[in-house]
């Protein structure tokens, strides 16, 4: 095998990280005898090493034309020959799909010479004349840099000029016009003729396929999709065969299931007289892939033979594109397609039922990201609710927004809050970011396998396509229902991506039935079911404990149903809100010991009530109480509201001593930096009295709950410990105060105190303060804030989204977590507490607890336990398995 380049005969389905994943399937459906058109693949070893040196790496030329010299031999046919021209395919192919982000070329080897013998070939000048038409509107706009604009307008202008709709109703002599006006466009924009020279024709567009990885739409792709920006793209050259040669002709795109609910049948798109491009761009809208069967009986069955082939060798739902050529079937690819959330749960589970998989696999094959899109709300029904109209149900759930008609549109309004749904004719690559900006994304033209389909299913936005009933204006920024109403861009409108429906106004949105499931609810839902069952089977592999983030009974009570194995954070702060501030208030303004006892004597029993509800939810499982941590001016009125006032009473002379009061102590405890100031476990040693309240309320709660036949299991985490010395200190006051508790009430309480390890310096010297901890619990917001030197809500929206554009993370580390910056601390600090005290119990309470890609982490760092918020806990015990399974 060559360095750089090898033919479809020499590589595999395993070698994706060097073919990418359309050259080694296509390797693959060689070696399985399929129909495949001869080609070759360029290495994205090759791409690589042209886009660090901006050249040809040495020898890769030599190498592609021995290849192309094979490929001639084998076909009888010369690139760019005058008399029987050999015309071939340029097209990307990652690792991972990434599906229209990239350039493709057809028809490379056309000129003017090569036409006309094309043209005798095939006994069709139309067909010739179109095809070379073709060329040179991909090749100026993807290899040249014309805008695709320049040359659409022009065969706007033509279609319009003839009175036809279609550019199959254009002659070979209009087509022969426009190849004429096309080939002034390029000279026009670029100062220089098409290259006639098909060996030039190719190695442009070889460049400009490795060039396409670095496009914006490209790296917000892969962004969006967490794909690594060092991979590069393969290219794959392909004999071309052509759809566009007449009624026997056609090209098509299907999936062995449907890729929005999983059933198995027949789904896909067909045109007739069309090229592969035409179909998923959704220019013109198809036919379904059923009617190929009046259509070509004998292609069809072939292809049903085919997809049953590929679809067993692959043991998974394929994505497959194909052309027929007067009557000849040729497969151009085929992939693992991708699918909604539903569909992954409902051909996991169908492929069990069928022995193809089991049900681990089926644990991998369904991500939590594609859970927490069935955990998505859904229009709650309502019989007297009727669409304006209806389209393909190309990507569920259910999207309600404000009618956007562009892209930049799209991402400004979003920028501002606004919630949209993007309304487009058609989607094409360049309306990524506006994809990504919507809740949901319309269109009037192309199905299941159009662009926005496909992308809309791999990000989990709602999607309706073809909606042929509705005309966009985009000069007067609205879109009108055919037989009714017209909609003004910003009116709200409603989506249904299960049902295809469009609805105007605010559709009501209920939880959907994955979520009644699993609270409990009885529900007829097939995918609810084979959720419930798959997560009984990830209970059974995983390792990682599941808790959850709950401060109020009621989060507490769902957080169990949703099977949560305890508390890990309950953060007392949020129970001093709302009524009970003035008591806060009261405890910082004190100007005397009696008052601040006073004050907190009155917080007590309010505690511990909060406490006693807890832990009656929680029954029998551990609940991890945080003492107060953030800084106590957050809960006092604004410094400059304040003084504003004050001002004003004093120059009315109405003295007010409490505001006054207030005053003083709001000055006093102004910080320019209170995240890093007076908060967690300062305050319990600053202010004496208020965790030893905390810990009382905590200890009578628990000898009530026990008193009452419960069975509660408290923990105290004593929080932003930096010192061994600080949880010494604290943990002796905490200690007096449950045995005091346990003396008066005659109930032996055995509490234990921990720290939450979030400061960079905690982690390191984890070892010392291990000594006085029973447990650690990582908070890994604030790890992530003083390890990066970020604070979260200032930098998120100031320099995030530069910094993701520039490659310096691929994602917001608040997000998924720093696996080498903050991920290294949690690791050492895992292994200097264990070194001190093997059985500690380690946990994450952090927002990185619910993330998939971050519990991996955690699953392989060795921690015990994560905890996050209620909804997310069926996402966490889902992902925990496939850690463990992904590792086997």
């Amino acid at each position: 095998m060559g360095s750089y380049v090898y033919d479809f005969t020499q590589g595999n389905r395993d070698q994706k990280e060097l073919l990418g994943g359309k050259g080694a399937n296509l390797a693959e459906m060689t070696n399985l005898g399929l129909p495949v058109p001869p080609g070759f693949t360029i290495s994205t070893d090759a791409c690589r090493a042209f886009l660090v040196a901006g050249v040809e790496p040495a020898g890769l030329q030599d190498e592609v034309d021995a290849h192309v010299r094979a490929l001639e031999e084998r076909m009888g046919r010369r690139l760019g020959d005058p008399v029987d021209p050999l015309l071939v395919s340029v097209r990307s192919g990652a690792k991972f799909s990434m599906p229209g982000m990239m350039e493709t070329v057809l028809d490379v080897g056309l000129n003017d010479e090569s036409v006309a013998g094309l043209a005798a070939q095939s006994g069709d000048d139309r067909f010739a004349t179109d095809s070379y038409r073709r060329l040179l509107q991909m090749f100026g706009s993807t290899v040249l840099g014309v805008e695709s604009d320049a040359f659409g307008d022009r065969l706007d202008a033509l279609k319009a000029e003839r009175g036809v709709t279609s550019d199959a109703d254009l002659s070979a002599d209009d087509l022969r016009s426009l190849v004429a006006d096309f080939k002034a466009v390029i000279r026009e924009h670029t100062g220089a003729d098409f290259p006639q020279d098909p060996r030039e024709q190719l190695r442009r567009a070889v460049h400009a396929v490795f060039e396409s990885w670095n496009t914006p739409r490209a790296a917000l792709y892969r962004r969006q999709e967490r794909i690594p920006d060092d991979l590069g793209t393969a290219v794959n050259v392909q004999a071309m065969v052509f759809g566009n040669r007449g009624a026997s002709s056609g090209s098509g795109v299907c999936f062995t299931r449907d890729p929005a609910t999983g059933e198995p049948g027949v789904y896909g798109d067909y045109l007739v007289n069309a090229q592969g491009e035409d179909v998923v761009a959704g220019i013109r809208n198809t036919v379904p892939l059923a009617d190929l069967g009046e259509i070509d009986p004998t292609s069809y069955h072939e292809l049903l033979r085919i997809m049953e082939v590929l679809e067993k060798h692959y043991r998974d739902m394929c994505d497959l594109e194909f052309t027929i050529e007067e009557g000849h079937l040729w497969m151009l690819q085929t992939r693992v397609g991708k699918r909604t959330a539903e569909a992954a749960v409902r051909i996991a589970t169908d492929m069990i039922a069928e022995g193809l998989i089991d049900q681990d696999e089926a644990l991998l094959r369904v991500s939590g990201h594609q859970l927490v899109a069935l955990m998505f709300p859904r229009f709650a029904p309502d019989p007297d609710r009727h669409p304006v109209a209806t389209g393909m149900n190309a990507s569920p759930g259910a999207a309600v927004g404000r009618a956007v008609l562009d892209t930049e549109t799209a991402v400004a309004w979003a920028e501002r809050g606004e919630t949209v749904i993007l309304v487009r004719k058609e989607t094409n690559p360049d309306d990524l970011a506006g994809m990504m900006a919507a809740h949901g994304v319309l269109t009037a033209r192309g199905g299941k396998t159009s662009h926005a389909a496909v992308v809309a299913r791999g990000m989990g936005v709602t999607c309706v396509c073809g909606v042929e009933a509705i005309e966009i204006d985009l000069p007067n920024r609205r879109f009108t229902v055919y037989g009714g109403p017209t909609v003004e861009e910003g009116d709200v409108i409603s989506i249904d991506g299960t049902t295809g429906e469009v609805f105007l106004g605010e559709v009501p949105v209920s939880d959907p039935d994955v979520v009644r499931r699993l609270e409990g609810e009885t529900v007829e839902d097939r995918t609810a079911d084979m959720v419930g069952a798959l997560l009984e089977r990830a209970d059974q592999v995983r390792r990682l404990g599941v808790r959850a983030n709950a401060d109020t009974p009621e989060d507490a009570i769902r957080a169990r149903r949703f099977g949560a194995a305890g508390i890990g954070l309950c953060r007392t702060e949020h129970m001093f809100l709302g009524e009970r501030r003035h008591l806060v208030e009261r405890l910082i303004v004190a100007r005397e010991e009696g008052e601040r006892h006073a004050a907190l004597a009155q917080l007590e029993p309010l505690q511990r009530q909060d406490f006693s509800e807890i832990f009656e939810a929680m029954d029998g499982l551990p609940v991890t109480v945080r003492l107060i941590d953030p800084p106590l001016h957050e809960f006092l009125p604004d410094l400059t509201d304040l003084a504003v006032r004050v001002a004003i009473e004093e120059e009315r002379h109405e003295e007010n001593l409490r505001d006054h009061d207030m005053l003083e102590a709001v000055r006093r405890l102004h910080e320019h930096n209170p995240m890093l100031g007076l908060r967690g476990v300062r305050l319990g040693i600053a202010i004496p009295g208020l965790f030893i309240m905390q810990a009382r309320a905590i200890a009578a709660a628990t000898a009530d709950r026990i008193e009452a036949g419960g069975d509660p299991r408290p923990e105290i985490m004593v929080p932003l410990v930096v010192h061994e010395r600080e949880l010494t200190l604290v943990r002796a006051e905490l200690e007096q105060v449950i045995a005091e508790v346990s003396a008066e009430r005659g109930i032996d309480l055995r509490i234990p105190i921990g720290t939450m390890i979030e400061l960079p310096r905690a982690a390191l010297l984890a070892d010392r303060i291990a000594r006085t901890a029973d447990f650690f619990s990582f908070g890994t917001n604030d790890l992530t804030q003083t390890t990066w030197g970020f604070s979260r809500d200032d930098v998120e929206a100031a320099f995030f989204p530069a910094y993701r554009d520039r490659g310096v993370f691929p994602v917001s580390p608040f997000e998924s977590i720093d696996v080498d910056g903050v991920g290294e601390l949690v690791r050492i600090g895992s292994r200097l507490g264990k070194e001190t005290k093997p059985d500690l119990h380690i946990g994450v309470c952090g927002e990185h607890g619910g993330d998939p890609e971050s519990i991996h982490f955690f699953d392989e760092a060795g921690i015990d336990y994560v905890s996050c918020s209620p909804f997310r806990v069926p996402v966490a015990r889902w992902e925990a398995a496939r850690a463990v399974l992904s590792r086997r």
